[in-house]
């Protein structure tokens, strides 16, 4: 198994990552642990990628990943912008990825990711057991000359505390770029809980066929502050958050990659 306290780094992976307003605030604030503060709009974020080849990778050879969570407030990134996010499902087809997330305090279960791409329609589908969990549709264009960078911080519950990593990231996002539309699919499973609004309010996100980003080295431990006892920061303001028309729909799977 890897050792969870080395660093690993991927690149080239093609990701689709994004986040949007929940049809159930309250089940989806139960999700955070003491010691963590949900964001006031309860964001939800996920990551759908694909990693294709072994040779794209320091250890973790080809895999796939959907990871989700929540967006947390008063624990940002480094740029003191992005919030820090808990992570409530992690769901990889490689068992190697799943024991090294796993030792770092991961959700790590088996499962697999496909991204389709066809004409400008990509398709994103994650499944666990081989029944379909959640289904992305979006509008993708082409990369140009636009490069995001910085830095992610995410949370995960190890031995009874609360750690944090910083992971950096190098990415090119393709444009013009639209989520149309987010099926979660089994009502029963976990996950549910962070299904979206509907109408579907998109917070914000990107798809990039090229993204390079680390694990890094060892983990954080977290000491949550004293309760404030002043009022929490506001909430993103709608005018910020994608509404989907009603209109859109998932009409099927295209073929092809």
């Amino acid at each position: 198994m890897l050792d969870p306290a080395d660093p690993q780094l991927v690149v080239d992976s093609r990701t689709l990552h994004f986040s949007w307003l929940p049809a159930d605030p309250d089940a989806v604030a139960a999700l955070v642990p003491p010691g963590l503060r949900p964001r006031p709009d309860r964001q939800v974020f996920m990551n759908q990628q694909v990693v294709e080849d072994a040779a794209q990778t320091s250890g973790f050879g080809a895999y796939t990943l959907t990871y989700l969570g929540v967006a947390l407030a008063g624990v940002d990134a480094p740029d003191g912008v992005t919030p820090g996010g808990w992570w409530t499902h992690y769901v990889t087809c490689s068992p190697r990825v799943r024991d090294y997330a796993a030792a770092r305090g991961a959700p790590a279960v088996l499962g697999r990711t496909t991204l389709r791409v066809r004409g400008d329609v990509l398709v994103a589908d994650t499944e666990i057991g081989g029944a379909p969990l959640i289904r992305t549709r979006a509008r993708v264009g082409q990369t140009g000359h636009e490069i995001r960078a910085g830095h992610h911080r995410y949370f995960t519950l190890r031995d009874g505390d609360l750690v944090s990593g910083v992971y950096p990231y190098v990415s090119e996002p393709v444009s013009p770029f639209e989520i149309e539309s987010v099926e979660f699919f089994d009502p029963v499973h976990p996950s549910y809980a962070l299904r979206p609004e509907n109408p579907l309010l998109i917070v914000g996100g990107c798809y990039a066929p090229r993204t390079s980003f680390a694990y890094p080295g060892g983990l954080t431990r977290y000491s949550p502050p004293p309760p404030a006892t002043s009022a929490t920061a506001p909430a993103r303001p709608a005018s910020e958050a994608h509404q989907v028309p009603l209109r859109r729909a998932c009409s099927g799977l295209p073929s092809g990659s």
